[in-house]
Formats: C-alpha cells, structure tokens, sequence
C-alpha cells in the first residue's frame, strides 16, 4: 500500500525565528507519529535553520520551489543542489501560484502581472527532472482554473499538465515522484473539492501514470490540496486514491496541522 503523506506549504509566510520555533512543536507534538510522511516547506531563508531543527526527528524539509541548472547567472534562483546542500528531500513543482494561476487574485494586481513568476508545462518539466537528477523527490503539482471547470475542461486540463510533467522522465526515476491535485479555485479560498470529485481526478492521474510507466503508476503517491482542514480531512482520506495532503493555510498552525497528520496515521497510516 501507499504510505500516507502529509506535506505544509508555508508559502511567504514565518520568519527564520518563527519557522524554528514552530517546527520544534511540531517535533514536541508528532514525534511518536509513524507511518505517515510528514514534510515542512518553508521560506528559502528558513530552510538551513528548520533543516537543523528537524535533525533525528520524524519531519522532513521540503522546499516551495526549485531552478532547473546547477549554477549560473540567474540572479535570485535557487538551484537543486543548493537545495540538497540545505538538507531539502523534497520540492514543490509547478505550483498554481508559480505557474500565475491564483485562486484569488489581489484586488489591486493589474492583469499584466498574472503571468509574474512564469513557471509553465516546459519549466515545470524542467525543474522536475533536474531535481530528480540532484536526489530531490518533486512534488508535482497541477489543476484547474474556476473557469476551466465550468467550462468542463478539468479533466483535458490536467491531463495535458501532468503529460508535460513527466516528458523525458522514465519509469526508473518514478520511485522519487510525488503528484498533488490543487484545484486552483480551492486554494486559500476556503472551498475544498468535494471528496468524490477529487478522488476522481486523482483516479484520472493515476490512469495517466500508469498509461505512461505501467504498474508502478498504482504506487506513486498523490496528494490533494485546496483549503484541506481538520473538518475535510478524514473524508479526503477515506477515499482510495487520495494519499495524503499539500496543505497550506492549515499547515501554519499546530491546532490544525497535527490533526491532519494524525487523521491520516489513524485512517490509512495502520495499511503501509
């Protein structure tokens, strides 16, 4: 069975000092949690001090997002193996924030700047494979827009997002590949897909996996993300496709944070 993972995406949010603090309650409160992956991904900034903190605990570091090259003149980027040299074993891909498809745009952002940070299908590809080449597992993200699905097109949507993902990535380097389905209209939005839907979109990404690498498509995991709290997390869960969380306001706070791990320990955690 799929071992259960539950992943927080702090975005820009937590200084240095605060990132530390708040993972040494995390280590204080899910120490004793087995079974479950449990994955932190702050700040750039924070990620060297959170990575010490996290020593011989239970709780990996992750990172929000990566640069495709080892080095180079690209002034502000961070590169896999900088990420690897942090202690980072996990990286966001392809995240709808980064690709300029938000679920809720800053009233005063003129149009021109939906597209800022630039990622699309080509560099979310990229950044996939070189953090697999550096040892990082990708988590690779896709969804739609609240105007792709009212217009029906969810499913050619991420199709065509997690087809571009993985172009040139072989079946061999599948064992360090993570998937997270974040309907971009849920994220920080406060409304969740409904379970059975999201179940069947991850049922249609794993299809596309297995079309794409055989078998070993039924093992990788994916996760959902978009406004997962403590109150929608047991019936995510319970559905057999999803593995597990990106999880972002929710994972900010202890309160809310270590029950989504311990609902996923105690609903599917017992089955690895």
């Amino acid at each position: 069975m799929r071992r259960p993972m539950i992943s927080g995406n702090w975005k820009m949010y937590k200084n240095n000092q605060e990132a530390v603090r708040f993972v040494q309650d995390l280590v204080d409160k899910l120490g004793a949690v087995t079974g479950v992956d449990i994955v932190v991904c702050p700040s750039f900034t924070a990620l060297s001090e959170v990575g010490e903190a996290l020593e011989g605990s239970n709780i990996m570091l992750g990172a929000q997002d990566v640069f495709w090259t080892a080095e180079g003149a690209y002034t502000g980027e961070v590169s896999p193996h900088m990420l690897a040299s942090a202690g980072v074993e996990y990286v966001i891909v392809g995240h709808s924030e980064r690709r300029g498809r938000f679920g809720t745009w800053p009233a005063d952002w003129p149009e021109e700047l939906r597209s800022v940070f630039g990622d699309n299908d080509v560099t979310v590809n990229w950044k996939a494979r070189a953090a697999l080449e550096a040892g990082l597992t990708p988590i690779i993200c896709c969804g739609e827009t609240i105007d792709e699905r009212r217009a029906g097109s969810t499913d050619a949507v991420v199709r065509d997002q997690i087809n571009a993902a993985v172009e040139g990535i072989t079946a061999n380097d599948t064992h360090s590949l993570v998937f997270a389905y974040e309907p971009v209209w849920a994220i920080g939005t406060g409304e969740v897909c409904d379970a059975d839907e999201a179940n069947r979109v991850l049922g249609l990404i794993r299809a596309l996996l297995r079309d794409r690498f055989g078998t070993v498509g039924d093992e990788l995991r994916i996760l959902y993300g978009g406004s997962v709290k403590p109150d929608n997390i047991e019936g995510l869960m319970q559905q057999s496709e999803i593995d597990g969380g990106l999880v972002g306001g929710a994972s900010l706070e202890t309160d809310k944070f270590v029950p989504l791990v311990e609902a996923a320990q105690r609903i599917r955690g017992e089955k690895t």
